[in-house]
């Protein structure tokens, strides 16, 4: 395991450092805009457009890297992020950060691809589940300790942004120092959706399902937590506490998902998150305490439905596809991530908070039932 961290060690530091601005900037959102009183459509809206632009830059992302390489691709995409990122702090406009936020999607996308495709790439099967665990927990720890940072702002004014900026800028020094090899270039392959869904249907419904599930939490925990009555200190620990927790899980559940299978580890997860989520519906008023045992369970669980899943389609594919893989991915859990934020955020200014776990539980069921249909084939 440990030859293993020291052989990806520039990958995993860019994805930490990339992934501790984006965890203060969701949590930003939406403590600073539900202080404004901005409704909770226009904070999913946000967090759909990312997702969205995450769609729409998959084929970007693909025609880049085949084109330049990965490095090049890697370092002028998050030369984009951070533009947006500074272009947020000199317009005040919610409106205009949703197209900010959809541009962000377009080249975090591509930033996704190169690390995933890379990783993959390098990877035996044999050792993918723990290879991508390794990679999630280095991508939770840095959205938890990002998102904890934003008690050192506690105004919640445009210095959060500062930060999420400079985490970019220095996210582009490990890949463009490595020594590691990047793969070799491949013939662009064409992203054919149809190809895939036909070739292993089973992570692309599971992927679809867990991007509605981790886009809502991501995009309107902060606000449901907030809508609780909860202070901002007790909602920073209510997300980030989740977050550590899927971060302690990633290497145990990859462990566990190379030696008993990847469909069965995710069935196991969507039944148990279904009946953790049901204890948040609101229909009991728990104490703080309760609530962290609670959300801290569907952590260990909801963050580790991606890595299985990916690595899941990872395992059927040959290695000239990676990157088309990476991408049609991206679109897939893009899609689901872009409609959740949206759906839960409106189901919750109609319903109440709690539609936002009523709506996540839906979800994990709908997943459950896919991955039995998918493994009694």
């Amino acid at each position: 395991m440990l030859g293993t961290m020291i052989s990806f060690s520039s990958l995993y530091c860019s994805t930490f450092l990339m992934l501790m601005g984006t965890g203060l900037f969701n949590t930003y959102i939406g403590l600073s805009l539900t202080a404004r009183s901005v409704s909770e459509v226009w904070i999913g809206a946000l967090i759909s457009a990312y997702y969205l632009g995450l769609v729409g830059g998959a084929r970007l992302g693909h025609l880049l890297i085949s084109k330049f390489g990965h490095i090049r691709t890697y370092v002028a995409m998050a030369a984009v992020v951070v533009t947006m990122v500074l272009l947020q702090m000199l317009v005040d406009s919610v409106p205009v950060w949703v197209l900010f936020r959809f541009v962000v999607g377009l080249g975090t996308v591509a930033q996704y691809m190169v690390l995933e495709s890379w990783l993959n790439e390098q990877t035996e099967n044999n050792k993918r589940g723990r290879v991508m665990s390794i990679y999630l927990v280095m991508s939770n720890l840095g959205t938890a300790l990002g998102q904890l940072a934003i008690t050192l702002y506690p105004t919640q004014d445009v210095r959060p942004l500062t930060f999420v900026a400079i985490c970019q800028v220095l996210c582009i020094l490990p890949i463009a120092l490595t020594k590691r090899s990047s793969p070799l270039p491949q013939p662009l392959r064409p992203m054919d959706l149809a190809y895939f869904f036909k070739k292993i249907p089973r992570p692309m419904i599971i992927l679809f399902m867990s991007g509605n599930i981790v886009a809502s939490f991501y995009g309107l925990a902060a606000v449901y937590a907030a809508k609780r009555g909860l202070s901002t200190e007790q909602v920073a620990l209510f997300v980030s506490a989740t977050v550590i927790a899927g971060l302690l899980s990633q290497l145990p559940i990859g462990f566990l998902s190379d030696r008993i299978g990847r469909a069965r580890v995710l069935g196991f997860s969507g039944l148990v998150l279904a009946g953790l989520m049901f204890l948040l519906w609101g229909w009991i008023d728990w104490p703080y305490a309760a609530m962290l045992v609670v959300t801290i369970a569907i952590g260990c669980l909801q963050f580790t439905l991606y890595p299985t899943s990916s690595g899941f389609a990872n395992d059927s594919i040959d290695s000239d596809r990676r990157v088309a893989l990476a991408g049609v991915i991206y679109m897939t859990y893009g899609v689901g991530a872009g409609i959740g934020p949206l759906i839960a955020g409106a189901l919750m200014r109609s319903g109440g908070p709690g539609m936002l776990y009523v709506f996540t539980s839906l979800c994990a069921v709908v997943l459950v039932l896919a991955t039995r249909v998918n493994v009694s084939k």
